[in-house]
């Protein structure tokens, strides 16, 4: 399986059924398995001052992605993507 790259769009269901389109904003590994994080591709396209709704995946062996399940879950990656957010920001 390739590995997924910053920058690339995908579509996926949300809660209603519909596709959405997202792009990947980040990509970590902890403890073997790979999340991602991204935000809706319409709102990236925005010129806007407002901030963005960033989501965390979990890729699964396959690929494929999922929800995190877990607050405890949620946490880890979150802090995880803090550190390479604020990394970035400070180049």
């Amino acid at each position: 399986m390739e590995k997924v790259q910053v920058g690339e769009v995908f579509s996926i269901s949300d809660e209603t059924g519909e596709d959405q389109e997202v792009e990947v904003l980040g990509v970590v590994t902890i403890e073997g398995t790979d999340y991602v994080a991204v935000g809706f591709l319409e709102d990236l396209e925005e010129e806007t001052e407002e901030d963005i709704d960033i989501f965390f995946l979990r890729i699964d062996e396959e690929g494929d992605f999922s929800a995190i399940e877990s607050d405890e879950e949620f946490d880890k990656v979150s802090a995880a993507f803090d550190v390479i957010f604020d990394e970035e920001e400070g180049e």
